[in-house]
C-alpha cells in the first residue's frame, strides 16, 4: 500500500505523478493518520510505502513513522532528501523496520536538475552522505527512467555501489505533471530495449512492477509481472481518498475514502476494485502472441495518453501502442481532479 502523507513539496519535478507542491488543507490530521495506522496493523498489512509530495515536510512525520513501527508496520518512504540533515539521518538510522528511498534522476546536476529543479541533485547527494555517515545501511536510490538518463545506467550502478545502496529503477508514467512532459521524457523504443537487456543482466536491481511491459522481449524481469491495481496495490492520498494505483489519481479510479468507513471497507467492498479483480479481456492485444507476457501493459500509461484500457501499452515493444495512438482522433488527455502545483516555483532551500 502506498500512502501519500501530503501534497506539500519544496520541489516541482516535471514528471510528478501527483502534481505536488501545495499542501491540501483537508489532509488527514495526526489523529486520523494514527487511526489509519491502527486499522492497517489490524488488517495485518505489515509494510507500507510512504510518499508525497515530500513526506518529511509534515511536522508529524517522525511521529507517524515511529508510531507505525511501534505497531509492527514497516515503512519505506520516498524523499527528495532536502530534509535529511545530520540529525535527521541519525534518527532515521535508529528507527527499526524503516527503509529510505532517495530520489534522483541523473548522475549529475545537469541531467537531474532539468527534471527535479536547480539544486536538487546536490541536496540528494548530501542526504546520501548523511545516511552513510549515520550508518543507516543499504538505503535505496530511486531513479525514474527517462530518455535523458538511460545512457547513465552504468554510472547509476557505480553510484549505488559507492554508498553500499540498492539501485531501484522505475518507469516514467504520464501521470500528474508527467502528462505534459511524457512526449519529451519517455524513453524511445530502442532505449527501452537497451534498458531491458541491462536489467536482465542485473536481477539484483530493484524494479517493482515497473517494466513488465518489456517482458515480450524475452525472459520476464524480476518483480510483479502484471498490473496490480486494485489487486495487490492501491494508493491512499493525503485527504484519505483511495485509488486503484499510485499512478491513476483520477476520479475514474477513485474507490472511496477512509474517512467514510475505513480503509478495510474500501479494500473489500469497492465496486471499482471488484471490477479490476475480475478476469479481464485482452482487448486489442488478443491477437498478440505476447499478451501473456505483458498482459496489455500499464493501465495508467494508457489512460493518461488518451488510449482505451483495452488498447496496447503506449510503449508496447512491438510498436502497437504507437500505432493505436496515431489512429486516435485527437481528444484532450484526461486531467486529474486536482492539481497541487505551486503557481510560483519557490527557490530551493535545503538543509546543510
Amino acid at each position: 500500500m502506498t500512502w501519500e502523507l501530503t501534497y506539500a513539496c519544496n520541489l516541482a519535478c516535471t514528471h510528478c505523478l501527483s502534481s505536488s507542491g501545495r499542501r491540501d488543507p483537508d489532509e488527514l490530521t495526526t489523529a486520523e493518520a494514527k487511526a489509519l495506522i491502527d486499522e492497517i496493523a489490524a488488517m495485518q498489512i505489515f509494510y507500507i510505502n510512504i510518499g508525497g509530495g515530500e513526506p518529511m515536510i509534515r511536522r508529524d512525520f517522525f511521529e507517524l513513522v515511529e508510531y507505525a513501527v511501534s505497531r509492527d508496520v514497516g515503512v519505506k518512504f520516498s524523499t527528495n532528501g532536502t530534509r535529511i540533515d545530520e540529525t535527521a539521518a541519525k534518527r532515521l538510522a535508529s528507527t527499526p523496520y524503516l527503509d529510505v528511498q532517495v530520489s534522483i534522476d541523473g548522475v549529475n546536476a545537469a541531467t537531474n536538475d532539468q527534471v527535479r529543479g536547480v539544486g536538487s541533485y546536490d541536496a540528494a547527494r548530501r542526504a546520501m552522505d548523511h545516511l552513510a555517515a549515520a550508518n543507516f545501511g543499504p538505503f535505496k536510490i530511486s531513479v525514474v527512467m527517462t530518455r535523458h538518463n538511460v545512457e547513465q545506467l552504468d554510472a547509476f550502478e557505480v553510484l549505488a555501489e559507492h554508498y553500499g545502496a540498492q539501485l531501484r529503477l522505475t518507469r516514467l508514467r504520464p501521470s500528474g505533471r508527467g502528462v505534459a512532459t511524457w512526449d519529451e521524457l519517455h524513453p524511445t523504443r530502442e532505449q527501452n530495449r537497451d534498458l531491458y537487456h541491462w536489467l536482465v543482466a542485473r536481477p539484483e536491481v530493484l524494479t517493482g512492477d515497473s517494466f513488465f511491459h518489456l517482458s515480450p522481449l524475452g525472459a520476464p524481469l524480476e518483480g510483479l509481472n502484471l498490473c496490480g491495481a486494485g489487486r495487490v496495490v492501491c494508493l491512499i492520498d493525503p485527504i484519505g481518498d483511495v485509488y486503484a494505483c499510485p499512478f491513476v489519481i483520477h476520479e475514474q479510479f477513485l474507490a472511496g475514502n477512509v474517512r467514510a468507513a475505513g480503509f478495510g471497507a474500501v479494500w473489500r467492498d469497492s465496486e471499482l476494485f471488484a471490477s479490476l479483480r475480475a478476469e479481464g479481456s485482452a482487448g486489442a492485444c488478443a491477437s498478440c502472441g505476447s499478451y501473456d507476457a505483458c498482459r496489455g501493459g500499464c493501465m495508467a500509461a494508457k489512460f493518461f495518453t488518451g488510449l482505451e484500457l483495452s488498447d496496447p501499452d503506449p510503449e508496447c515493444v512491438f510498436g502497437h501502442g504507437e500505432t493505436a495512438l496515431a489512429s486516435k482522433v485527437f481528444v484532450a488527455a484526461p486531467v486529474a481532479k486536482s492539481d497541487h502545483s505551486r503557481r510560483v516555483v519557490i527557490p530551493l532551500k535545503v538543509r546543510a
